[in-house]
C-alpha cells in the first residue's frame, strides 16, 4: 500500500500540532463553540448527543496492522473500547473528549493517519473497490487514482471551500463495489477499443433529501485526462452551486437543475480551457503506481486439499467458506470478507480486541493487507486457501466469524438517534431486531442476497435508498417510525427504491420484514434474487401482504 512520504508525514504532523493549540484556546475559553466549531470540523472532531465523536479517514479503506493497532488502542485508550466502521470506509469513534483529540491525532499522525477531509465543504475520503489489486475482473488498480486524488485534492484552493461537501468513489471493474452511481462523481474503469483504459464519468448522483442516480456525462474519459477533467466538473459546480440552501447545494441539485446534457457541455467547455496543462504528468501517476506492486504470490494450485478437508471436518467453516470467501485472481488464494454483523450486535462495530486480532492474523496470513467496505465489513483480500482454517479459527474466537456477508442479517445502519444529533429515530435496535429474526442460517442462506439498509433521518447516511429493503426512520410526534423502500440498489444496476407505503412502529419493522420475506420465497422463480423478483413483481404482492399483517 502507499506509504507517506517526508512531505505527507510533516503536513500531517504540523496540522495536528495547529490543531493542539485551537484546542487549548478553546478549553481556556478564548474562543467560543460557535468559533470553534469550524476549526473542529476540519479535523474531523463533531459534537454529537453525548460526547465529541472523531471521524479518522481510511483513503480508499485501505489499512495495514499498524495502522489497525493503533486504532485499536486508541478505541482502549480515549473511547469506550470499540470503533465503528462506516460507509465511507472511516472509523468513528463516538465517546471523545476534547482534552484528548489533539493526542489522539498524533497517534494517528505517527502511523500515518488522520482525521483531514472527514467533514466540511471538502473533496471528502475517495473510496474504492475493496477488491483492489486482488480479484481478476479490474482493468486497472483504482487505489492508485484514488491516492492520486487524495494528493491532488488536499488543500487545493479550488476545493477548499465547495458550497457543500462532495464524494467520489472509483471502481476498477464492471462489478461496482462502490455505490458509483450515487456519488457526486462516480468513475467506473472501462476499456476503449484499442485497449486502452479510462473511465465512464457519473456525476451527480446522491442520497439524502433527494435521491438521484447519477447521469452519466462522459462515457470513456482517457485515464491520463483524468486530474483536468475532474477539476472542470469541480469549477461548474463552484460556478453554480447552491450556496443560499444548504438543501439544494450539493451537485446532484445543479446537475438535476441544468440537465445532464447541458452540464456536461459546460464541463467539456471548461475542460477545454484548462487543457492538458491540469493534468498530472505520467511521472507522478508512475511514481503513486509504484507503491503498489503486485503482490509477490507463491505459485498454488486452485485446489487446497488441506481446505477441502478442514471444511469435511467443520460445517462451521464451510458454511463461512460458502458465503464470506471471493474468488481471487492468483490460483490457490482467496479474498476473505469478514462481517462486523454478527446477530443482535451493532453493524459496523469493531471492538479494540477484534481489530487486534484482524491485524494478526493480516500479518501471519495475509500480505499485512486489510481493507474496509462501503458496506460496514472488513476485507482480507490475498489469503492462501490452505491457511484459512487458521483464519477462520482466528475470527471465530473474537466473534468475528459471521457468516453472512450479503445475506439478509448483513445490514448496513447508521448510528441514528443512539448517538446523532440529527436522527429522528433509532437505526441500531432496528438492525438487531431485524438480525434476530433471521438468526436462522439455514433460512439466511434459502433468502439468498437480500441488501437491508437503515437510516435515522433523511440525511441517508444508512444508504436505506438504494437498499433492496430500505428503512428510514421518521418522527410522529415525538413517536419513531420507520418508512419502508423495496427495490433499491447501489451495485452497477443502480435504483431509487420505492416507497411501500405508510411508516410503520418500531415494534412492527422485523416482522414486516418477515412478511415480506415469505412472499418473495413464494414468488420467486427459478433462484431470482429478491431484487429480481421485486422487479419483476412490482411493489403491490409486498405491499398486500404488509398491511393486511398490520391491520
Amino acid at each position: 500500500m502507499y506509504r507517506y512520504d517526508t512531505l505527507d508525514k510533516e503536513f500531517l504532523a504540523d496540522r495536528a500540532a495547529e490543531f493542539r493549540e485551537q484546542v487549548g484556546r478553546r478549553l481556556a475559553g478564548e474562543i467560543t463553540e460557535d468559533q470553534f466549531k469550524m476549526i473542529r470540523l476540519m479535523n474531523g472532531l463533531y459534537l454529537q448527543l453525548h460526547a465529541y465523536m472523531l471521524r479518522i479517514a481510511v483513503p480508499y479503506g485501505a489499512l495495514n496492522p499498524t495502522q489497525m493497532r493503533a486504532l485499536a488502542q486508541i478505541g482502549r485508550k480515549y473511547d469506550k473500547g470499540y470503533g465503528h466502521f462506516t460507509t465511507r470506509t472511516n472509523l468513528q469513534f463516538h465517546w471523545i473528549k476534547l482534552a484528548d483529540a489533539p493526542d489522539i491525532l498524533d497517534a494517528l499522525a505517527a502511523v500515518d493517519m488522520h482525521a483531514i477531509q472527514t467533514s466540511g465543504n471538502c473533496i471528502r475520503n475517495t473510496t474504492a473497490d475493496p477488491f483492489a489489486g486482488a480479484t481478476a475482473e479490474e482493468i486497472d488498480d483504482p487505489r492508485v487514482w484514488s491516492e492520486a486524488i487524495r494528493q491532488w485534492s488536499s488543500l487545493h484552493p479550488e476545493f477548499s471551500f465547495l458550497p457543500r461537501k462532495f464524494k467520489v468513489a472509483i471502481t476498477g471493474s464492471a462489478k461496482d463495489r462502490t455505490a458509483a452511481k450515487v456519488h457526486d462523481i462516480g468513475l467506473m474503469m472501462r476499456r476503449g477499443r484499442d485497449g486502452a483504459f479510462g473511465f465512464e464519468v457519473i456525476v451527480g448522483g446522491g442520497l439524502g433529501r433527494t435521491p438521484y442516480v447519477g447521469p452519466t456525462i462522459n462515457e470513456f474519459l482517457p485515464a491520463n485526462r483524468l486530474f483536468s477533467y475532474l477539476e472542470a466538473v469541480l469549477r461548474v459546480y463552484n460556478r453554480h452551486g447552491r450556496r443560499d440552501n444548504i438543501y439544494k447545494a450539493r451537485i446532484k441539485i445543479l446537475v438535476a437543475a441544468l440537465g445532464a446534457e447541458e452540464f456536461a457541455r459546460q464541463v467539456k467547455e471548461e475542460w477545454e480551457k484548462i487543457g492538458p496543462a491540469g493534468d498530472l504528468p505520467d511521472t507522478e501517476i508512475a511514481r503513486i503506481r509504484g507503491a503498489f506492486v503486485p503482490m509477490d504470490f507463491d505459485t498454488l494450485v486452485n485446489r487446497s486439499e488441506a481446505f477441502e478437508a478442514a471444511k469435511a471436518a467443520d460445517p462451521a467453516l464451510a458454511r463461512f467458506a460458502r458465503n464470506n470467501l471471493r474468488e481471487h485472481k492468483r490460483p490457490g488464494y482467496t479474498i476473505v470478507e469478514i462481517s462486523l454483523k454478527a446477530i443482535g450486535e451493532t453493524p459496523g462495530d469493531a471492538t479494540s480486541d477484534q481489530m487486534d486480532v484482524v491485524a494478526d492474523l493480516a500479518e501471519r496470513y495475509g500480505h499485512g493487507d486489510i481493507r474496509v467496505t462501503h458496506e460496514q465489513n472488513l476485507v482480507l483480500p490475498h489469503v492462501k486457501l490452505d491457511d484459512l482454517a487458521a483464519v477462520h479459527a482466528g475470527l471465530k474466537a473474537v466473534g468475528l466469524a459471521t457468516p453472512n456477508v450479503n445475506l439478509i442479517s448483513d445490514i448496513i445502519a447508521c448510528p441514528g438517534l443512539d448517538y446523532c444529533a440529527l436522527a429522528n429515530a433509532r437505526a441500531i435496535p432496528i438492525a438487531q431486531d431485524i438480525a434476530r429474526t433471521f438468526a436462522d442460517q439455514d433460512r439466511a442462506e434459502l433468502i439468498g442476497e437480500l441488501k437491508i439498509k437503515i437510516s435515522g433521518c433523511i440525511n441517508a447516511c444508512g444508504h436505506h435508498h438504494v437498499g433492496h429493503i430500505g428503512i428510514l426512520g421518521v418522527d410522529k410526534k415525538g413517536e419513531e417510525f420507520y418508512q419502508l423502500t423495496l427495490g433499491g440498489s447501489g451495485a452497477e444496476d443502480a435504483a431509487v427504491g420505492s416507497m411501500l407505503g405508510p411508516a410503520l412502529p418500531a415494534g412492527r419493522v422485523a416482522g414486516a420484514i418477515d412478511t415480506m420475506v415469505d412472499v418473495y420465497l413464494r414468488e420467486r422463480q427459478d433462484g431470482e434474487r429478491f431484487l429480481d423478483t421485486f422487479r419483476r413483481t412490482g411493489v403491490t404482492p409486498f405491499k398486500e401482504a404488509v398491511y393486511a399483517d398490520a391491520n
